[in-house]
């Protein structure tokens, strides 16, 4: 009790503060980044959603949004050869002036790597047009001019260096837990470390043992990893300078493999009573022979359910990106109106996305929780076993059900009693 009245002191003293710095931290890129079409050309709201968004081969400064911090490019030529290079050498900053106004505008454009390997001369560019705009591509002389051919691209992007990142905060969080209790024992940890405890306990007991019950153990290792690897990225992506920045589960690709992973999970060590009610399903035999009518349906529903996995998180995530964006480029979209307008926008925007920074902190719990709690489902339908699946039709059913219920409540009230012993 104490540590929870601790927190909550602790997170209402800093929460305005903090709801601010989110505020002017996201809307300073934002700011930084639409200038750069202030010099009478129109501003682009797509392609500067887009480019915060998507992914890229460097990971830019914080308020200079032209300078990036550059990151191992790693390529394969058509020919088999591997080079490894900075992705500063595939682009550099051009200086043009506005002749009328007098004002300098600074823009990051591509160039062409040139690598010399065995007397041989390759060329390597980041394209500006066409299915691969903004990847690297290899220059490979065609007659007059040059064809532009898609190498396989291993690079160190911005998302994949993200990765990177949430992988160790994870690993520094969960690390630090554990060293904590081999130094101090069954004392209860405070402040930060006391939140993430008190996360974990909530996960583990609450969600996962309540829904696999003796497969808790088997599985829980993975599902907790779920819960803050996602946790975390959801976290880290609502900073919009580094080391966040990236948008990753916001990225369709890293909802699926995460999806995947659940697939594979849950089939593997799927039971036979699993596959059975997949492929012979207990329903009326016209449905299911001879038209496999309720086999095509559960078939399909193996595939639906890590489905629904990625597109709910990517969907929900990319959302709230979108519109802490867009409300703080409306700032610049109605500067064309005059001072006053920009002002009452200024401030309508700023509150707003305030306001969402901070329901996006909820949604990433949320949103984490949810992709835990689902995933434990799946997988609870997968193990289960012919005794179990039948265990409501016998007549002892409630009284098991209220004794594993009393037992979790036991565990619980056990735990609880030797923190205040320790505290004491």
């Amino acid at each position: 009790m104490r540590l929870l009245i601790s927190i909550k002191e602790g997170m209402s003293k800093r929460i305005s503060t903090l709801a601010l710095l989110l505020a002017l931290v996201a809307a300073f890129p934002f700011a930084m980044s639409a200038s750069g079409h202030d010099d009478g050309g129109e501003l682009d709201v797509k392609e500067i959603i887009f480019e915060h968004l998507g992914d890229g081969y460097g990971w830019e400064v914080p308020f200079a949004h032209v300078y990036r911090i550059p990151l191992p490019g790693i390529v394969k030529s058509e020919d088999g050869k591997w080079f490894c290079f900075s992705s500063d050498d595939l682009t550099e900053i051009e200086v043009t002036e506005n002749k009328e106004t007098g004002k300098v505008t600074k823009h990051l454009v591509p160039v062409v790597k040139i690598i010399k390997k065995d007397g041989k001369e390759y060329r390597f560019t980041l394209a500006k047009e066409g299915d691969h705009k903004d990847k690297v591509v290899e220059l490979i002389p065609d007659g007059n001019g040059y064809r532009e051919y898609r190498p396989l691209d291993i690079s160190i992007t911005k998302n994949v260096a993200a990765l990177f990142i949430a992988a160790i905060l994870v690993t520094a969080m969960v690390m630090g837990l554990v060293r904590y209790y081999r130094r101090k024992g069954l004392r209860a940890p405070r402040k930060g470390m006391g939140f993430f405890e008190m996360l974990v306990s909530f996960v583990y007991y609450d969600t996962i043992k309540s829904t696999l019950g003796e497969s808790t153990k088997r599985f829980a290792p993975y599902l907790l990893t779920c819960f803050f690897f996602i946790l975390t990225m959801n976290l880290v992506g609502l900073i919009v300078i580094f080391p966040g920045g990236a948008n990753l589960t916001g990225n369709i690709a890293v909802t699926l493999v995460l999806a995947f992973m659940t697939f594979v999970v849950t089939n593997i060590f799927g039971t036979k009573h699993y596959w059975k009610e997949i492929f012979w399903p207990d329903v009326p035999l016209f449905l299911k022979f001879p038209l496999p009518i309720m086999q095509m349906i559960e078939v399909f529903g193996i595939f639906t359910k890590p489905a629904a996995l990625c597109v709910r998180l990517f969907a929900n995530m990319m959302g709230g990106h979108i519109i802490v964006i867009t409300l703080t480029l409306l700032i610049f979209i109605f500067a064309a109106f005059g001072a006053g307008v920009a002002g009452g926008a200024t401030v309508i925007s700023v509150l707003f996305s305030i306001f969402m920074l901070l329901l996006d902190v909820l949604v990433s719990f949320i949103q984490a929780y949810v992709f835990t709690l689902l995933s434990a489902l799946f997988i609870s339908m997968a193990v289960v076993k012919e005794h179990e699946h039948n265990a409501e039709g016998d007549e002892t059913y409630p009284q098991k059900e209220r004794c594993d219920r009393q037992e979790i409540a036991e565990e619980k009230k056990a735990l609880a009693d030797l923190a205040k012993e320790v505290d004491a």
